[in-house]
């Protein structure tokens, strides 16, 4: 049962998501934690995501369903839009393409309402192709635990978004809010920044429980993106935005552009060329990669120089 002020306030945004909507709502009517809204935005879906919709509009806990009449052409609009009608004082944006279990807000929720400094919880996850196989499972090394934000950002989130999925997670409103204006730009990484926003100067609670599900399929826009090589454009304008605002450290910040040039070094040929031309270009952009470039390149050369002397040492001893 919905209140008039709803403790929290769960976004599903959809965009053509309807063949798995109805999985998406039904889980999240069926959460046990009992005062919360739910608010349904659609991103002028042109597939029957209406007629689902339009099922739920009589039901207590749904308080708007909002149809944009043109695409808004970015996930992220769309967050900025339901966090800003939201009226509970925490947020769960659950993606319509994803499901959870039963006990998702009560769990998350049950932590952060202890400590306010706590701006973000999130659980843990399972990753799901199109056939529903298993393709991994996020973890954590405890079962709970609440962490400084500023710390959970250098050693973690700075490198690596381990917070892989929104449906995932639950924030205070307060504490993002002025954070909306930042992401709309973005259509890969504004989670990620949004993240690091929320995170810094406050607390973090993470729960090893996985209780949340998402897809892999071929409507997600981010497997594009991957595909293709642009989310290091993304990746590296978030990294620069931090550091040019002195929210990222130097040395975090150096850290997190080497890690990603080697990820892209590593999936070097799965490019086109034209792509890997135009995020080679990016890399070189920055600093960093300037001088460790050199240094990869000496590295390799060192490497392949060894493989070879070692090669024809193998081949000589052999015929002989």
């Amino acid at each position: 049962m919905a209140y008039y002020k709803p403790l929290v306030s769960v976004i599903i945004p959809n965009f053509n998501h309807s063949q798995f909507l109805e999985q998406r709502i039904e889980s999240v009517l069926n959460q046990r934690f009992e005062n919360f809204e739910v608010i349904i935005l659609d991103d002028c879906s042109s597939d029957n995501s209406l007629q689902i919709i339009e099922r739920y509009r009589n039901n207590p806990v749904i308080s708007k369903i909002v149809y944009n009449e043109t695409n808004s052409g970015s996930t992220f609009i769309q967050w900025k839009k339901g966090i800003e009608i939201a009226s509970g004082e925490y947020i769960w944006i659950a993606e319509s393409d994803d499901w959870c279990e039963p006990t998702f807000i009560e769990t998350i929720y049950s932590e952060l309402v202890k400590d306010k400094s706590i701006s973000l919880g999130f659980a843990q996850s399972i990753c799901l192709n199109e056939s529903s196989s298993i393709r991994f499972v996020s973890k954590s090394e405890n079962l709970t635990m609440v962490c400084n934000g500023t710390e959970f950002i250098n050693n973690t989130l700075a490198y690596n978004n381990v917070i892989i999925n929104a449906s995932m997670a639950i924030f205070r409103k307060d504490k993002a809010i002025d954070f909306c204006d930042e992401i709309v730009n973005f259509k890969y990484c504004g989670d990620w920044l949004f993240w690091i926003k929320i995170s810094k100067n406050n607390k973090v609670f993470i729960s090893g429980k996985i209780l949340n599900y998402f897809r892999k399929h071929s409507k997600d826009v981010s497997g594009n993106y991957i595909n293709s090589g642009l989310n290091f454009k993304e990746e590296l304008n978030v990294l620069n935005l931090l550091y040019s605002q002195k929210e990222l450290k130097s040395e975090f910040y150096q850290k997190s552009v080497r890690n990603k040039y080697l990820n892209f070094i590593s999936n070097y040929f799965s490019y086109s060329r034209k792509d890997r031309e135009y995020i080679k270009y990016l890399f070189d952009e920055t600093d960093v990669i300037k001088y460790y470039y050199f240094l990869v390149l000496i590295s390799y050369s060192f490497t392949k120089k060894l493989l070879g002397n070692i090669k024809r040492h193998l081949l000589s001893s052999f015929i002989n």
